[in-house]
């Protein structure tokens, strides 16, 4: 009499969950919330006639920089995103903890970590510098004719961050000026250990990546540190 051999117990299969995160996530949702905002206050304004007065305003400028931050960190992210491999990782919009900032990219390669900051500024970058002799030398960066030595302190702020996290690793920091005015030769800068470039000089930089570093063990790391906002 054959004996009938028991059918394997049937495993489910394990849900594969992305945690790399979606570039300009934040800001776009951070966009849309002021848009209905502003829209509610505008038909609260005008009454029956709110449709067509929402309809006929222009957006305010501080509504507006929300949707252009979030297209300049979704098509950074896009160009980051073809690199990943066995030897590059990608996370995005990463939550930075007890506080409502966040980080815009982080790479991972095995030579270091990379932390990125997309803006997608009009203008040229640059690099000016004063003082010196009689007075403290003093790094600023402006693009056009803005001011933009605070984002410089807001990338130091998230390398800190990141080398808590990982006191044995290289961390960069980026600027990246998507869409600016960049000149054909030269252009990219550094101040204070932040360098400022665009995105395919970001995108040669993060291929050069002969290193010794575990990319797969420092991206779950920093995946549990910074989550996906």
């Amino acid at each position: 009499m054959a004996v009938e051999t028991p059918a394997p117990e049937q495993v489910p299969a394990m849900e594969v969950v992305d945690d790399s995160g979606v570039a300009g996530s934040s800001a776009r949702r951070e966009y849309e919330r002021r848009k209905a905002k502003d829209e509610a206050r505008i038909r609260e304004k005008w009454g029956r006639f709110g449709g067509l007065a929402v309809a006929l305003s222009d957006e305010k400028q501080s509504t507006k920089a929300w949707a252009i931050g979030a297209v300049g960190e979704e098509r950074l992210g896009a160009g980051l995103d073809r690199l990943v491999g066995e030897h590059i990782a990608v996370l995005h919009d990463r939550r930075i903890p007890k506080s409502r900032a966040n980080i815009d990219h982080i790479v991972i390669t095995r030579a270091g970590v990379w932390v990125i900051d997309a803006k997608r500024y009009k203008g040229r970058p640059r690099l000016v510098i004063e003082g010196g002799i009689l007075r403290p030398r003093v790094e600023k960066v402006y693009v056009g004719s803005r001011d933009g030595t605070p984002l410089v302190d807001g990338v130091l702020k998230q390398m800190g961050l990141v080398r808590d996290v990982l006191p044995e690793v290289r961390v960069n920091g980026v600027l990246c000026f998507v869409e600016a005015d960049w000149p054909l030769i030269g252009g990219s800068f550094t101040s204070r250990g932040v360098t400022a470039l665009w995105p395919k000089k970001l995108m040669a930089m993060l291929r050069e990546d002969e290193g010794t570093i575990d990319v797969a063990a420092t991206r779950q790391l920093l995946a549990g540190v910074f989550k996906a906002t």
